[in-house]
């Protein structure tokens, strides 16, 4: 298993998780763009929004819940925060397991970099 969110998800590599169930898990981003940065994936591997099947609707669809709730906890869910997908190497993305960025804590400038 070459992926490194695969490994994070077996417990391989260390991660400070802020959330995590049967589907989903969050931890923080170790190398934050914002004061507050996390990550919310799905367990399941799936390389890129474009690998989504309607079968993983499910799954997908409790990415933006768990970011939300996280958000409230960290209590930037009413000051606000960006939430980001990249999609292959023109959209950004450098891990190929799909990852919703959570960012938080600062003023968001558009558009982004």
């Amino acid at each position: 298993m070459d992926c490194l969110f695969c490994k994070l998800v077996a417990k391989e590599i260390p991660a400070t998780i802020l959330f995590e169930d049967e589907d989903v898990i969050a931890f923080e981003d170790i190398m934050p763009q914002a004061p507050v940065h996390f990550l919310v994936i799905p367990k399941k591997h799936i390389s890129t929004l474009n690998d989504i099947k309607e079968e993983d609707a499910a799954i997908i669809g409790k990415l933006p819940i768990v970011a939300s709730k996280i958000a409230k906890e960290k209590k930037v869910d009413q000051s606000g925060y960006r939430v980001v997908m990249n999609c292959n190497e023109d959209g950004g993305q450098t891990v190929y397991h799909i990852h919703m960025h959570v960012l938080a804590g600062k003023q968001m400038t558009w558009p982004p970099g």
